[in-house]
C-alpha cells in the first residue's frame, strides 16, 4: 500500500486524466514526461498559443507525487522531470518535505508556485512562465535553479536559505503590489548567486543577503526608475560582486569571466539607485563598464562599504550622486572618465590605501577628482590622497595635492586670512615650494644692494662703524633675527629711510612665511 493513499504499490487513482496518468508513471520511472508539439510557436511557455487539457495537471497532483508519491519501479529513482506541461491552479507545497528531485522546462504555471517554510533538495524551474513563486523560509539542500523564467509578480525569498547555487540567469522580474521584483532580505546562499543577463522591473532587495562565493549581475538591466533598483544594505559576499559586462553568443553562455576583446557583450545598467551601505565584499566590488541612468535625487551609495578592490571602471552618470562616505577601500582601480563632476561625488570619510588608474589619470585630473568631492572645502580627500601618493613614493605629486587643499581652503577664509594664504602661496607654497623663498630673498637682497649702493649714508657716531657694505647692509635688513653689524651704524633720510622701512617689512613677511610653511611641511600637511 502507498502512505495515505489507499492504493496498492502500482495502481494509479482513478481521477487522474490521461495527461496525469502519464506522469504518474513517469514519476515513478524517473524519466522526463515531455508534452511538447514540436512546433516551436505552440511550445513556448511565455507566448500567447493556448495550451489545451492534454497537457494541463492539476497541482494538486503534482503536490501529492512531490510530498507522498508513489514508490519507485524496481532499479529506478522516483523524480519529477516535466516539460512543456501546463500545471493548473496554485502549486502550493508550504511547509512540505519534498525529497523527489523536481526539474520543471518550459512549463507554464496558471497560478502562483508557494514554497513557503519548505524543505527540498534540489529545485529546477527552468524558462518557465510563472505568475509569483512564494518561497519565504525556504530551504533547499541543493541548488534552487530559476534560469530564463519570468515571473509577472516578483519572486519572493526572504529568509531563504539556499544550500549552495541561486541562478536566476536570463530571468525576467516583474514587480509585486509592493513594488519589489525579487524580495530577497536575509537570503543566505551557499555558493554562487547568478542572475546574469537579468531583466528586473521593480526593486530588487537583497538587505542583510549572504552569499558564499559571488554574486554576478553580469549584463543584467535593473529598473525602477522612481525608486531604488538594487536595494542591498548590509549585504556580505565572500568574494566578488560583479556589475560587469556579459559575453553574447548563441547559445548565451552565463557565469563566465571577463568576455574576450572582440565579442560582443551587454553592459550592466542600472534606472533607478543602487544602495550597497555597510556591504562586506571580501575580494572586490567590480563596475567595469556599468551604466547608471540617474535622477537628480538618486544616487549609487557606497557608503561605508569594505572590499579589497574597487574597480570603478563604469560609464560617467549624467545626473545623481556617487556616493563614498566611510567606505574603506584597499585597492582602488579607477579611470578619469568614469568619475562624475563637481556636486554629483561625495567622499567624506573614504579611506583607500592604493591607487591603480586604467588608463591616463594626470595629477591635474586627480585634483580635480578631490575638488569634485569638496564643493565645500573638506580636507580629508586631499589628506587621503596625499597620503596615497606619498607612500607611493611620488613626493612631489603629494606636495601639489597638500598645496591644492590649501588653495581650497583659502577661498572660505575672511578677507585678511584669504591675503595672508596669498602672501604664503606666492613666496613659499605653503611650504610645499621651499625654493620660491630662497628665490625671493635673492632678488630682493640684490635688487636692495644695488639701490643702497647709491644712498646717502652718514655714520651715527663717527669713527665707531664698520666699512660701509651695502650688501651686507641690505641683507642685515632683510634678516630680523640676525645681526651683521650694519643696520645699526648709519643714518639713511628721506626715500631711503623709507625704502629701509620696506625692506625690514618683506624681510619680516617673509622670514614669518618661511617658517610657517617650514612647520606645516614637518607636521606633514
Amino acid at each position: 500500500m502507498t502512505d495515505g493513499t489507499g492504493l496498492r504499490a502500482g495502481e494509479l487513482p482513478d481521477e487522474l486524466s490521461a495527461a496525469e496518468a502519464g506522469m504518474w508513471q513517469a514519476f515513478r520511472n524517473g524519466s522526463v514526461y515531455d508534452l511538447r508539439s514540436g512546433d516551436a510557436a505552440v511550445d513556448d511557455p511565455h507566448g500567447d498559443r493556448p495550451w489545451g487539457p492534454e497537457r494541463t495537471v492539476r497541482a494538486r497532483i503534482v503536490c501529492w507525487l512531490l510530498l507522498d508519491g508513489p514508490p519507485a519501479l524496481d532499479g529506478r529513482v522516483a523524480s519529477l522531470k516535466l516539460t512543456g506541461v501546463q500545471i493548473a491552479d496554485v502549486l502550493d507545497l508550504a511547509g512540505g518535505a519534498v525529497e523527489p528531485y523536481l526539474e520543471m522546462k518550459g512549463c507554464r504555471f496558471e497560478k502562483e508556485i508557494l514554497l513557503p517554510e519548505a524543505r527540498c533538495a534540489t529545485v529546477r524551474l527552468v524558462d518557465c512562465a510563472i505568475p509569483r513563486l512564494e518561497a519565504a523560509r525556504l530551504h533547499t539542500e541543493g541548488d534552487l535553479h530559476l534560469p530564463r523564467c519570468r515571473f509577472h509578480g516578483g519572486v519572493r525569498l526572504t529568509d531563504a536559505h539556499i544550500g549552495t547555487d541561486l541562478l536566476l540567469n536570463q530571468s525576467v522580474l516583474y514587480r509585486d503590489r509592493r513594488g519589489n521584483s525579487l524580495s530577497g532580505d536575509g537570503l543566505t546562499v551557499g555558493q554562487d548567486l547568478q542572475a546574469e543577463l537579468l531583466e528586473s522591473y521593480g526593486e530588487l532587495s537583497l538587505r542583510g543577503a549572504k552569499v558564499g562565493v559571488s554574486l554576478s549581475l553580469r549584463g543584467s538591466r535593473l529598473s525602477n526608475p522612481y525608486g531604488r533598483a538594487l536595494n542591498a544594505p548590509q549585504m556580505t559576499v565572500e568574494r566578488t560582486l560583479y556589475l560587469t559586462p556579459a559575453a553574447l553568443s548563441n547559445p548565451v553562455l552565463t557565469s563566465g569571466r571577463t568576455p574576450a576583446h572582440g565579442t560582443r557583450v551587454q553592459r550592466f545598467e542600472c534606472e533607478g539607485s543602487i544602495r550597497l551601505d555597510d556591504g562586506r565584499f571580501g575580494d572586490a566590488l567590480d563596475l567595469e563598464q556599468a551604466g547608471f541612468v540617474l535622477r537628480d535625487d538618486q544616487e549609487v551609495s557606497l557608503r561605508r562599504v569594505q572590499v579589497s578592490e574597487l574597480r570603478f571602471l563604469g560609464r560617467r552618470p549624467q545626473r545623481g550622486r556617487i556616493v563614498l562616505n566611510g567606505a574603506r577601500v584597499v585597492t582602488l582601480i579607477d579611470r578619469a572618465a568614469s568619475w562624475p563632476g563637481a556636486g554629483q561625488l561625495q567622499m567624506a570619510g573614504f579611506q583607500y590605501e592604493y591607487l591603480v588608474p586604467r588608463g591616463p589619470f594626470p595629477p591635474a585630473a586627480r585634483l580635480e577628482w578631490v575638488a569634485a568631492a569638496t564643493p565645500e572645502y573638506s580636507p580629508e580627500p586631499y589628506e587621503r590622497l596625499a597620503a596615497v601618493l606619498r607612500n607611493s613614493g611620488e613626493d612631489e605629486e603629494a606636495r601639489a595635492v597638500l598645496l591644492a587643499k590649501h588653495r581650497h581652503r583659502r577661498e572660505n577664509q575672511p578677507l585678511a586670512a584669504k591675503l595672508w594664504g596669498h602672501v604664503q602661496d606666492w613666496t613659499v607654497g605653503y611650504g610645499y615650494r621651499p625654493g620660491r623663498a630662497a628665490v625671493w630673498m635673492a632678488l630682493l637682497w640684490a635688487a636692495a644692494s644695488v639701490a643702497f649702493a647709491h644712498a646717502d649714508h652718514p655714520p651715527l657716531k663717527t669713527g665707531e662703524h664698520p666699512p660701509w657694505n651695502p650688501s651686507l647692509f641690505a641683507l642685515d635688513l632683510l634678516l630680523p633675527v640676525i645681526d651683521l653689524g650694519q643696520a645699526g651704524f648709519w643714518q639713511l633720510r628721506g626715500g631711503w629711510q623709507w625704502l629701509s622701512t620696506v625692506v625690514i617689512m618683506l624681510g619680516w613677511i617673509l622670514v614669518t612665511a618661511v617658517t610657517a610653511g617650514a612647520t606645516r611641511l614637518l607636521r606633514r600637511g
